[in-house]
């Protein structure tokens, strides 16, 4: 797992190199914009149990044979483990977030998720959809401007984003 700061530096030692301009400008960009990072990421942690909740409500009230008999959802076993998923993709989002580099949530939560759903029958479509449902609302959440760090967030907010698109490609 690298942070944005240790992948620049070891890209440029492995290839024998200083550190270009446009990479320190890059890194330089990253710190200026440090309390936006921080606000978007307390704002995610802080609010994590009510975007999993309603991202796992909406998305059975739109395929609701995932929690009728029979379905991966039903029992309260199945959906707490369906939850459980969620919140975890979720909290390695944030990782990701924070350090700047979806290294962390590639390593150590999207390797192997989708052969571990296919093995357990899990329809990853439907968890992708959940993680898109998550996005929407961390999204929502993290670019209300009130209370916040002022500035322009665009490009934080496609990065965030990028995160959750990268996790629903994984799964789905």
């Amino acid at each position: 797992m690298f942070d944005a700061f240790t992948k620049v530096v070891s890209q440029a030692d492995a290839r024998g190199e200083f550190l270009a301009t446009g990479q320190l400008d890059a890194l330089s960009q990253m710190v200026a914009e440090s309390n936006k990072r921080m606000d978007t990421v307390n704002r995610i942690t802080s609010n994590a149990s009510s975007i999993v909740a309603n991202a796992a409500r909406s998305l059975f009230a739109e395929q609701p044979q995932l929690i009728a008999p029979g379905g991966n959802a039903y029992t309260s076993r199945r959906m707490a483990a369906c939850l459980r998923d969620m919140e975890i993709i979720l909290r390695y989002v944030t990782y990701a977030i924070f350090a700047g580099d979806a290294s962390v949530l590639d390593d150590r939560c999207l390797n192997g998720l989708r052969e571990t759903y296919l093995a357990l029958g899990t329809p990853g479509a439907s968890v992708a959809i959940g993680v898109q449902k998550m996005k929407e609302a961390a999204l929502a959440i993290a670019s209300d401007p009130n209370g916040i760090t002022r500035g322009d967030c665009n490009s934080l907010m496609s990065e965030v984003g990028s995160y959750f698109d990268r996790a629903a490609s994984a799964v789905g």
